[in-house]
């Protein structure tokens, strides 16, 4: 049987010192069966489509062929897990396969999760059941249709057996893209072992593959940590302002490259509430929606701290002097997320600028939302309908989401507020609807599709959601099931880890 042709690999990463990784072969499944497959995002990839969903692509994204090219590995990293120290942790239940390099220049490593054992596992069998397979492809899909920096989803595959947990459960492997999985904790693990060497080879490769500016600078490796303390204060903004909580906020669940990973426990608050947390391992709330800003700094100091044995190139270096580069870097984090996210909030609110009273309308609006428990997405998305409300009669969320009297003195504000603004309301609306989705991923759609496809061998929900979520702007009446809050009977407390 002939196959189309099978990607070209270019594994720059593979090439690097084998402190970095371990040279690992997944494990083959039994009857490997295609879920999905994204040819969309493969044919950026540079990757044939009809070769992705073919047998031996699917083979592939089973880990049951290795193409031609491709070295796959574990990688090896440690982190702060929930604020406690873990000296060695790594790739335990994922195979990168190889890296392929896109249609616009950028490189991508190609994982496969649930691949079975590594030198990393800890004792787990490095298996992934079918349900947190589904969970992370319909959540980092949805995520990019948010315009939202992510890794991807390029397919997922049953294996044909079951996985132990505390109960048999089908398993599954998913492929997952990403610009890199260099973590915070990556840098964490050579400083802990005082090797400046590594840190100092890691840190020129990711600014060869990442940072290419920071080769410019006078000071390289302090350009690079400037460029990614911006990169996360820019991402945890556009995660606050969509209501998303990570869940699992670890330093070895934070990308250098700027993308969101770890599907695992997340979530998409329903009713405002800054102390909502879902992950079940949470139990202290540090994770909490409103807690994420500042979770994000504590990384980026411990991240700041890895790098201090090579942050100073000066002729008189000192650790003094490290210290103070680093401080100052660290410093910007407050200033910088609050640019990003009062960028953001002033779309969401359709003003041209945000000016200083704003944040207190903002901030009343909130306090507002949490008394009344509303819903955060329709909130924002009714307030942008109210903008032309002329425009919309027709697809409203009205019926789904309509605000209360507690929110009549504040309407009356922001309307005044929008009289002072230039723009249309037209252009206004346009902009509050790219800011404002009405479709997210909200827990209890997300388990209704796993446990349709867990009992009953059903992909056809998860299939559907998939598609809505693509377009998470547009509301149409005929898709209002998906925009609608849970019932008290649907309501999902909790998500968990993949493991």
């Amino acid at each position: 049987m002939t196959f189309a042709k099978s990607p070209t690999f270019d594994n720059s990463y593979a090439r690097q010192s084998t402190q970095f990784f371990s040279p690992q072969a997944p494990t083959p499944v039994p009857t490997p069966n295609l879920i999905r497959a994204n040819t969309a995002l493969a044919e950026e990839l540079g990757i044939d489509p009809q070769w992705l969903i073919s047998p031996q692509g699917i083979a592939t994204m089973a880990g049951n062929h290795i193409p031609d090219g491709a070295e796959p590995i574990a990688t090896v990293y440690a982190g702060h897990q929930f604020g406690g120290w873990n000296p060695q942790l790594g790739d335990g239940r994922a195979v990168l396969l190889g890296e392929l390099i896109a249609k616009n220049g950028i490189r991508y490593d190609w994982q496969l999760k649930g691949s079975g054992r590594t030198p990393y596992s800890r004792g787990g069998d490095g298996k992934s059941p079918l349900g947190p397979v589904l969970r992370e492809y319909i959540l980092c899909e949805a995520m990019a249709a948010l315009d939202i920096p992510t890794t991807r989803a390029l397919g997922a595959v049953t294996s044909g057996e079951l996985v132990f947990r505390d109960q048999a459960l089908p398993g599954a492997v998913f492929s997952r893209v990403a610009q890199s999985h260099i973590r915070v904790g990556t840098m964490q693990y050579f400083a802990a072992r005082q090797d400046n060497e590594a840190l100092l080879n890691l840190s020129n490769y990711l600014i060869d593959r990442h940072f290419s500016t920071a080769k410019q600078a006078n000071n390289p490796i302090a350009a690079m940590l400037d460029e990614i303390i911006q990169r996360q204060a820019t991402l945890i903004a556009q995660w606050q302002s969509v209501g998303f909580i990570h869940g699992v906020m670890n330093t070895d669940n934070m990308l250098l490259c700027g993308e969101t990973v770890d599907y695992g426990p997340c979530a998409f608050m329903d009713s405002y509430d800054p102390a909502t947390v879902f992950s079940s391992i949470d139990q202290n709330g540090r994770y909490a929606y409103g807690n994420q800003p500042a979770i994000g700094h504590w990384n980026l100091a411990q991240l700041a701290q890895a790098l201090l044995p090579i942050l100073d190139n000066s002729p008189d270096a000192s650790e003094e002097s490290a210290v103070a580069i680093a401080q100052e870097a660290l410093n910007s984090f407050p200033e910088r997320f609050l640019i990003a996210y009062q960028d953001i909030i002033k779309n969401k609110l359709g003003f041209a600028e945000f000016t200083e009273p704003d944040d207190a309308l903002y901030q009343d609006l909130l306090s507002i939302m949490e008394q009344e428990k509303a819903d955060f997405t329709l909130c924002f998305r009714r307030l942008a309908e109210l903008s032309d409300e002329a425009s919309c009669i027709n697809n409203s969320v009205r019926e789904l989401f309509e605000f209360s009297d507690a929110f009549t003195p504040w309407l009356q504000q922001w309307r005044q507020r929008l009289i002072e603004d230039e723009q249309t309301p037209a252009q206004r609306q346009a902009i509050m609807f790219k800011a404002n989705p009405v479709f997210i991923p909200r827990n209890h759609l997300v388990q209704e599709a796993i446990a349709a496809a867990e009992q009953d061998n059903d992909l056809s929900f998860f299939n559907q959601l998939v598609d809505v979520l693509q377009t998470p702007h547009t509301f149409t009446q005929d898709k209002q099931r998906y925009a609608m809050p849970a019932a008290p009977s649907e309501r999902v407390f909790q998500t968990f880890c993949g493991t």
